[in-house]
């Protein structure tokens, strides 16, 4: 009995840390495929992501975008714009709720034609270095540690997200 609690103890812990449960659920043997060329993408169709009020950028994902790949990876556009307004600056990423990890695959350019992004990484969500995508992974994309049952799903969760109270 003690052993099992350990071991139930140990994945929480694991999970609770942020480390990888691919490696803890034996699905260490993943491999992404290969990313789909970035859609394009509408601006005028863009769900708002939540984001802190003190955030002098609105962060956007265009619903037409969001696909689940059969790596389980959830891959659209992200569209950021400043509050003032003025230009904007598009991202195609990609989530992998498994891990709590992301990529970022490209940029649209000023000259409108996208950008491939340079030795693309997965990087933490946790590590907070992109928040609209840790706000988008929470508020819509993922449950838990898998992607919402339909792209569907995901758009009703990014249009009423479960808000923290303040």
């Amino acid at each position: 009995m003690l052993r099992a609690s350990r071991g139930v103890l140990l994945a929480c812990v694991l999970g609770a840390s942020g480390l990888a449960n691919a490696e803890l659920f034996g699905d260490s043997d993943w491999k992404e495929s290969e990313a789909p060329p970035p859609p394009a993408f509408n601006q005028d169709k863009l769900v708002d992501i939540e984001m802190p009020k003190y955030s002098s950028l609105k962060f956007g994902v265009d619903p037409n975008t969001i696909k689940v790949t059969g790596d389980g990876v959830v891959r659209y556009v992200v569209v950021a714009t400043n509050k003032e307004g003025g230009g904007f600056n598009a991202f195609y990423e990609g989530v992998h709720c498994a891990t709590d990890e992301y990529k970022s695959y490209a940029r649209f350019t000023s000259n409108g034609t996208w950008e491939s992004a340079q030795n693309p990484e997965w990087k933490r969500i946790s590590d907070r270095t992109s928040r609209h995508t840790q706000a988008l992974a929470s508020q819509g994309l993922c449950r838990g540690h898998a992607p919402r049952g339909s792209v569907g799903e995901m758009v009703r969760y990014l249009k009423t997200p479960i808000r923290e109270v303040e």
